[in-house]
């Protein structure tokens, strides 16, 4: 399962909307197929690993990260094929919640006298998918808010100077988390101030999908010249009801109290497929997000610099007055990367 997990990653930048996916078919101790999925309508891991294995899967266990699939979609069921190859027994990592396979999948397995495991180092697979996890249970996305700041917790200057808090290796690594996700999501403010293009600049030889631009916009104020309008990637102006951006696709979504509905924005956006959301704006978008509880992680680069105290803050959050009324984050983990440390944080609710 360990090795159905390593191949799953391989998906890591070009599987949405679907599940990163790994399949390991073994005769005992030997490995005789394995395949990962690889993109949208093409097959699925289990496809490929038979293909691999051909007459050997006849009486094989197969590994598999989640729940085979039970639905005609883009491509047939996978739990036929294991049927239809012989597969003896199927460990799956998780179950399928999406509608269509939600236990079906292994269900048709079992009916058709094969033997069926399930819980194999599911932890690491749900990790692996958080985001599809997110958008079939939730309704929305997994929200990441990526920042960047100084030893003393600011992320600019006064003047609103940032050109470069973090180092080089820490703003490749962030073109990897752009990668991994559906869509990079900002606030106008950023877009008028830094003018943001947005898209992933990774090395040569490495595949992935452009992520989707989501600019909110409420009063449709991005200029036409803006850069995370150009042809480079696909791009999204969510505004409030009654504005309108010609030129662009467009969603309109309603707006309190001059602030456009955050959840209702996010479940737009899980109507679309997307499972990942990376947040790149400032300290008021950023902030609006943790006070609505819709943040389920931080990306935080920490700089070994100090901004002074008129330098601008992380987040945009209400006043405390009570220690019993902070925010706890968790650390998930902790990277030196460069000469700056990454950590990744979650709230205990996460």
């Amino acid at each position: 399962m360990a090795r159905a997990l390593r191949l799953a990653e391989r998906g890591l930048y070009t599987t949405m909307p679907n599940p990163r996916v790994g399949c390991v078919i073994a005769q005992g101790e030997r490995v005789v197929g394995e395949g990962w999925h690889r993109r949208t309508g093409e097959p699925h891991a289990e496809v490929f690993a038979l293909r691999e294995a051909g007459d050997a899967a006849r009486g094989a266990t197969a590994y598999v990260t989640l729940e085979p699939c039970a639905h005609h979609g883009r491509t047939p069921p996978c739990a036929d094929a294991l049927i239809a190859a012989g597969v003896a027994r199927v460990v799956a990592a998780i179950e399928d919640p999406f509608p269509a396979v939600a236990g079906t999948g292994l269900a048709r397995l079992r009916d058709a006298g094969v033997a069926v495991e399930h819980g194999v180092l599911a932890d690491a697979a749900r990790e692996l998918n958080r985001g599809f996890l997110s958008r079939v249970q939730r309704g929305r996305p997994w929200v990441r808010v990526k920042l960047a700041m100084s030893l003393d917790g600011r992320t600019a200057l006064a003047n609103g100077a940032s050109k470069w808090i973090t180092g080089e290796a820490a703003r490749a690594d962030v073109q990897r988390w752009r990668a991994r996700s559906s869509a990079i999501l900002t606030g106008v403010g950023t877009v008028l101030a830094d003018d943001p293009q947005l898209t992933v600049r990774l090395p040569d030889g490495i595949d992935f999908a452009p992520p989707l631009r989501v600019v909110l916009d409420r009063a449709a104020r991005t200029p036409a010249a803006a850069r995370v309008r150009d042809a480079s990637a696909p791009t999204l102006i969510v505004h409030g009801r009654g504005a309108s951006v010609p030129g662009v696709e467009t969603l309109a979504v309603a707006a309190t109290a001059g602030r456009l509905d955050l959840d209702a924005t996010l479940r737009a956006l899980a109507q679309r497929g997307l499972n990942e959301v990376q947040v790149e704006a400032g300290p008021t978008l950023s902030g609006a997000l943790v006070a609505a509880g819709l943040v389920d992680e931080l990306l935080l680069y920490v700089a070994p610099t100090l901004l002074g105290d008129a330098g601008r803050p992380l987040v945009g959050l209400p006043r405390i007055d009570d220690m019993r009324m902070r925010r706890n984050l968790a650390v998930v983990e902790q990277r030196q990367v460069g000469h700056d440390i990454r950590l990744l944080l979650r709230p205990g609710n996460a």
